[in-house]
């Protein structure tokens, strides 16, 4: 602790000469919630007695040992990834995560499903995210739920929303902490499609039913997600990103963009700003696409930086944050861990840039200087000022947390079957 302590202050030295205030950085980082997915425990099996698992584009691939078979060992998991990851943190949780030994359709889902959940989320001071699962179900086989040509069909999604809805709201109240709501459905077609309208049409029109009913903003908000396109739906995805741009700005409901979810030259850092001039809030989905598949673990990379600072520079209390990827590859915590502490890197070293100076020069059109502030930053002891923020809630510093995960794996791992 005494190196941490003495390379934090040096660090803070480096940082006073640009006029950059050190606490206050790490003070507005610990206020920033990052949302974990749960889906990464588990490859998107979730755990309903029937149905489940992934369909509709999404595919978890690998077979690494040790993968979560119901809601006590993820929570075990959980429990350490939380533990190894400094700084405020929520849940995301998805339907098929229910806690049950009943067999529930999807439409019938209840808050009581989800007690568990709340209780462990009570534990850990933290809030609750959540998600309808329109996927891996019979009735989604078409790769079409809510834009489904067949009004039974549309109607069973609708309801499940409805009832995902109430879900969320739930779970606001219980923990006070509002429950953000995303909601993605896989629907779209594989070849080519003549008559898109008409199933866009359809999709509006579920999506109008199921936020018919107004729930306290309090307690849970509505959030919608487009993507570019799926395995099965290659050449036509009903929800694109200008149908829920519109259909967010027209109802103002969250945005959800998806750092994975648009062509591979494509970046949703540029998007932030622009959707921010005319809603309220928005959602992250934060991703890194490695060419079509956009769910790999995330780096700290330029997009990922450049995510980072539009958040802060926007206002981060505008944008709620999560995670989203699922690789089976490796070992499960460790990519909760390395994806969430990269985030948080990225958000540290946006707040820790000399925003105020860098805006003026922009004004005053002094690119030449601006661009060499912006380079000296990158030089400047970032991972000092992150290893005390580790210490603060007594996480593991540098990659020393991989020394608990694989002590994790011997002894918890190694024994699932």
């Amino acid at each position: 602790m005494k190196n941490i302590e003495t390379n934090f202050r040096s660090a803070c030295e480096k940082y006073a000469a640009l006029d950059i205030n050190v606490e206050k950085a790490l003070e507005e980082l610990a206020g920033i919630p990052i949302s974990l997915h749960c889906w990464q425990g588990d490859d998107v099996n979730g755990f309903e007695k029937h149905a489940g698992g992934t369909s509709g584009g999404i595919l978890a691939t690998g077979n690494y040992p040790g993968m979560a078979r119901n809601p006590g060992e993820l929570r075990a998991d959980l429990d350490l990834a939380f533990k190894l990851i400094p700084g405020a943190k929520k849940l995301n949780l998805h339907a098929i995560y229910l806690d049950t030994d009943k067999i529930v359709e999807r439409n019938k889902v209840e808050p009581e499903h989800f007690a568990s959940w709340i209780d462990w989320a009570k534990t850990k001071n933290c809030g609750l995210d959540f998600n309808p699962t329109f996927f891996g179900h019979p009735k989604a086989a078409d790769n079409l739920t809510l834009s489904h040509p067949d009004k039974g069909i549309r109607n069973f999604w609708i309801e499940h929303g409805i009832a995902c809805r109430k879900i969320a709201a739930a779970m606001g109240k219980a923990l006070g902490k509002v429950c953000i709501m995303n909601t993605w459905v896989p629907d779209g077609f594989k070849d080519i499609t003549v008559d898109r309208g008409s199933a866009r049409k359809r999709l509006a029109d579920s999506l109008d039913q199921m936020f018919a009913e107004k729930l306290p903003a309090k307690y849970m908000r509505d959030a919608v997600e487009s993507k570019l396109f799926g395995i099965g739906v290659e050449s036509c995805t009903v929800g694109s990103n200008e149908f829920y741009f519109g259909y967010a700005v027209k109802n103002a409901l969250l945005l959800c963009l998806d750092s994975g979810h648009f062509h591979p030259t494509e970046v949703i850092s540029d998007k932030i700003s622009s959707a921010l001039c005319f809603l309220d809030e928005i959602l992250l989905h934060v991703s890194r696409p490695v060419r079509w598949d956009s769910d790999h673990v995330v780096l700290f990379d330029d997009e990922l930086q450049n995510i980072a600072a539009e958040i802060i520079r926007n206002g981060a209390r505008r944008v709620h944050i999560g995670l989203d990827y699922f690789d089976g590859t490796i070992n499960r915590i460790a990519a909760w861990t390395i994806g969430t502490r990269n985030m948080q890197k990225a958000l540290l070293a946006a707040l820790l840039q000399p925003r105020k100076e860098l805006a003026e020069m922009e004004k005053k059109f002094s690119n030449t200087r601006k661009l060499a502030l912006l380079e000296e930053c990158k030089q400047l002891p970032l991972g000092a000022v992150y290893d005390y923020f580790c210490a603060q809630y007594d996480a593991p510093c540098g990659i020393t947390y991989m020394d608990e995960i694989e002590k994790y794996e011997k002894t918890v791992l190694a024994a699932r079957k």
